[in-house]
């Protein structure tokens, strides 16, 4: 890593459920207002925006910002990662020094939604849409049955990952399901799409989220002085465009390199972080996530986190929000990981871990299309 150290110096969520009230557009405008004021500072103060799905100047213009520099990488939910590793170069370079990264998706209500339709022509639509892969859900299963045929996870183990994460969740008046379940809970729930129960689908919701980035050098003269978080690494990877197509369907390639490439930015190994966000549209993300990233061997995540050592009091916090499953999904969930890290590290989280240092983050985009990593800190390089 060259350059000044970067800094989120302002984080915030909207409101999150049922919000028809609120176009797309309203709600990237709401995170903004409200990550703005967490940092202190105004829609003047920014010269960077970001903004997935729809493009960064719609969203600039719409706000009453000129940026001087922007980005529209859109793919999937990792992509407000990529941004921030994007925009952190950018200040690097001196292309702008206040950059807005923004999220805001009516994934409940489809209010402003932009249309996702995939056309005949696409990869999809050619090899995968005629045989009724169509949603994520029935993308999914095929990748999610051969890892657990293949590392002898099992359906309860599978059902532990919800179970886990509903202890994070439990009482949190934010989550969209925030009562403790059991295994027998979630194998009980409707099937969806085999292996995949409801209770181990995400939720769909509204809501958005807002980062306020810049060098740490002007965040530690900001209103959040006391308690800026630090991006130590960072890295970004891609693996299909078609989970057909996937060199391996039992684990995720880009999960593997950018996690490396984050974990050796960062200069830390695997017994300094002390949380772990991964991103689980789905009970079986967190398996492969911690399988691919090296926290434990091939076939041990489902034991892992049916042994307790994710829940609270365990060895590797994860997903202390509830995660997507449980708290919030508006379609692109990364932005709510990356809340919930800045949360536990500024140690404002519902559920809160004591000494909590260095936060790691890991994003997936589409069916394992894209990957991104953060390591996040409180304690300056």
């Amino acid at each position: 890593m060259t350059g000044p150290v970067i800094a989120i110096a302002g984080a915030a969520e909207t409101e999150l459920g049922a919000l028809p009230q609120l176009s797309e557009l309203d709600l990237r405008t709401d995170a903004a207002h409200r990550a703005l004021a967490d940092a202190g500072l105004t829609l003047a103060d920014v010269d960077g925006i970001t903004s997935a799905g729809d493009s960064p100047i719609e969203v600039a213009h719409y706000l009453g910002v000129t940026p001087k520099w922007y980005d529209g990488t859109s793919v999937g939910g990792c992509s407000f990662l990529i941004h921030l590793r994007h925009a952190a170069a950018a200040i690097r370079a001196g292309y702008c020094s206040t950059v807005l990264v923004l999220h805001g998706e009516s994934g409940r209500s489809r209010v402003g939604k932009a249309l996702n339709r995939r056309p005949p022509y696409s990869m999809n639509g050619q090899f995968e849409l005629p045989y009724g892969v169509s949603a994520p859900p029935n993308m999914f299963t095929l990748p999610a049955l051969r890892f657990m045929h293949e590392t002898g996870t099992t359906h309860e183990q599978l059902a532990e990952v919800v179970v886990a994460q509903s202890h994070w969740a439990n009482g949190n008046p934010r989550a969209s399901r925030n009562k403790l379940l059991t295994v027998e809970d979630v194998m009980a729930s409707p099937m969806i799409a085999y292996p995949f129960h409801k209770l181990e689908c995400c939720v769909v919701t509204d809501g958005g989220g807002a980062l306020v980035v810049t060098t740490a050098e002007r965040a530690r003269n900001l209103r959040r002085a006391d308690s800026p978080v630090y991006l130590l690494g960072s890295g970004e990877a891609c693996d299909s465009p078609l989970v057909s197509m996937m060199d391996d369907m039992t684990s995720s390639k880009g999960f593997r390199i950018s996690s490396r490439a984050a974990f050796a930015e960062a200069g830390i190994s695997h017994a300094d972080v002390d949380h772990l966000m991964i991103y689980d549209a789905f009970a079986h993300l967190p398996l492969y996530g911690l399988e691919d990233m090296g926290f434990v061997g091939r076939g041990e995540a489902g034991a892992f986190i049916a042994e307790g050592n994710t829940r609270p009091g365990g060895r590797l916090p994860l997903n202390t929000n509830g995660g997507g499953i449980l708290y919030t999904h508006t379609g692109m969930y990364g932005m709510f990981a990356i809340q919930e890290a800045v949360r536990q590290l500024r140690g404002e989280a519902f559920r809160q871990l004591d000494k909590v240092r260095t936060s790691v983050v890991q994003g997936v985009g589409g069916m394992f299309t894209a990957a991104a990593t953060l390591v996040l800190s409180n304690q300056s390089p």
